[in-house]
C-alpha cells in the first residue's frame, strides 16, 4: 500500500477534486462530471468512479440538508429514487465488465450528453399531475447512466428545471437524488470487489481539496455570471470528453 501511494499522482488528485468542489458549489452540480475526466487521465476509470465515493455522497448530505427539509424531498422524489435504485443495480455489473478504453468512451459520452443538456436547456414543464409518473422514468433514465458512468446528471437536471423550482429547492432536491442515487452505485462496486479500503482511504482524503472547492464555489454563488460560468466549462467539459475518447 505504501509503495502504491508514493507513486500515486497527488497534485492531478487534490486538483481535479478542488475543479469538481468549485463548480458543485456554484451551480450545486456537476462533482463528479468535472472531477471523474480528470482523473480518468490519471488512472482507470473505474478506479476514479471509486474515489469519489466519500465527497459525492458527504457534499450531497451536506447540500441536502442544508436546503431544505430532507423528510420532504425523499417523499416527493420517492418513486424516481427508487426507479433509480433498481436501475442503478442492474447496470452496474455491466460497468465492472468494461474494458478500460470503453469506459473511457462511456464516460466520454456521458460528459457530451450533459454538455448538450446544458448548452440548449430544453424548455420543458412539468405539471403537478404528471410529476411522480414522469419522476419514475427519469429514474430509470438516470439509473441507467449512473450504472454505466455514475453521472446521472443529465437527466435529472433536465427534469427539475423542468419543474420550476427556485435555486435552492434545486440544489437541495438534486444533492437528495444524487445520495439517493450513490449509495447503490458504491454498495455494487464494493460487493463486485471494486471499492476496497485502500480507495476508501484516498476517498476520505478527497475530502479536503473538495470541501475547499465547495467552500470557494458556494461564496461566489450569488455573484456568479452564470451564464458566462456555465459557457466556460461546456468548452472545458467538451474538450474533456474528446480527449478522453482519443486518450
Amino acid at each position: 500500500m505504501t509503495a502504491a501511494l508514493d507513486n500515486f499522482p497527488w497534485l492531478c488528485f487534490a486538483l481535479a477534486f478542488l475543479a469538481g468542489g468549485s463548480v458543485k458549489g456554484a451551480l450545486g452540480v456537476g462533482l463528479p462530471l468535472v472531477t471523474i475526466p480528470l482523473l480518468s487521465f490519471v488512472m482507470p476509470g473505474m478506479r476514479a468512479i471509486a474515489l469519489m465515493a466519500m465527497p459525492v455522497i458527504l457534499s450531497n448530505v451536506w447540500q441536502a440538508v442544508e436546503g431544505a427539509d430532507v423528510r420532504t424531498g425523499f417523499r416527493r422524489f420517492g418513486g424516481l429514487i427508487a426507479a433509480q435504485f433498481v436501475a442503478t443495480l442492474i447496470t452496474v455489473h455491466f460497468t465492472l465488465s468494461l474494458s478500460p478504453a470503453g469506459l473511457n468512451v462511456m464516460l466520454a459520452a456521458s460528459v457530451l450528453l450533459a454538455v448538450a443538456f446544458m448548452a440548449f436547456q430544453p424548455t420543458l414543464q412539468i405539471s403537478a399531475q404528471r410529476e411522480r409518473v414522469v419522476g419514475v422514468g427519469v429514474g430509470m433514465a438516470s439509473g441507467l447512466l449512473g450504472g454505466i458512468s455514475s453521472l446521472t446528471g443529465p437527466v435529472i437536471i433536465t427534469y427539475l428545471m423542468a419543474l420550476r423550482l427556485s435555486r435552492n429547492q434545486f440544489v437541495s432536491s438534486i444533492s437528495i437524488i444524487y445520495l439517493g442515487g450513490s449509495l447503490p452505485l458504491y454498495g455494487a462496486m464494493a460487493w463486485y470487489g471494486r471499492f476496497g479500503w485502500h480507495d476508501l482511504v484516498l476517498s476520505c482524503v478527497a475530502l479536503l481539496p473538495m470541501g475547499l472547492g465547495l467552500y470557494a464555489g458556494k461564496a461566489v454563488r450569488d455573484r456568479l455570471n452564470e451564464q458566462l460560468f456555465r459557457r466556460v466549462l461546456l468548452v472545458f467539459l467538451t474538450l474533456l470528453a474528446l480527449l478522453l475518447i482519443f486518450k
